[in-house]
């Protein structure tokens, strides 16, 4: 499936990959991987350790249990997400709802995280006040993310009591 510029130039790789556990090296270096504003901040964290005397190992032993943890995650959301598309895919109308409830969580999550950024930013520069204001200034994203964690164990399993005592009665008995 020639799909875009990278795929024809990595199609090649992608040939090499016969089982589910040749994934596992990929994932491996994306755990790895210094993308994200917080592995950024790692570094300069260790940066300025480094500037206060701490040990060699005091200063790579941050960055390292980070890359570990990032490697536990991603294996567990490789493993949980595979457990998914399999039973997605088993059927078209599974297919469907599953794409709609992720896109919908993903969407809803993407304009609630950007629209609270947008208002931390504004009320920063405007210099407004009130409680209201207070409030969305002091939201810790740590707990955000709990709780958009939970938002999504919760959706999904509206979506499957809707989809396995609703949708699929409903085909089986037509």
């Amino acid at each position: 499936m020639n799909r875009g510029f990278l795929a024809r130039i990595l199609n090649p790789f992608f040939k090499c990959i016969n089982h589910s556990w040749q994934m596992y090296p990929i994932g491996f270096l994306f755990g790895l991987g210094f993308d994200t504003a917080t592995e950024i901040a790692l570094i300069a964290l260790s940066a300025s350790t480094a500037q206060s005397g701490v040990t060699t190992i005091g200063i790579i032993s941050l960055p390292i249990l980070f890359a570990a943890g990032m490697n536990i995650m991603d294996t567990t959301d490789s493993v949980m997400m595979s457990g998914a598309y399999t039973w997605a895919f088993d059927t078209p109308v599974r297919k469907a709802y599953y794409n709609l409830t992720v896109t919908t969580i993903s969407v809803v999550a993407a304009f609630l995280i950007g629209a609270i950024e947008l208002t931390q930013v504004i009320t920063n520069m405007t210099h407004t006040q009130g409680k209201v204001w207070f409030w969305i200034q002091n939201i810790d994203f740590s707990w955000l993310g709990y709780e958009l964690v939970i938002a999504f164990l919760i959706t999904w399993g509206i979506a499957y009591v809707v989809w396995h005592f609703f949708i699929k009665k409903r085909k089986t008995t037509t």
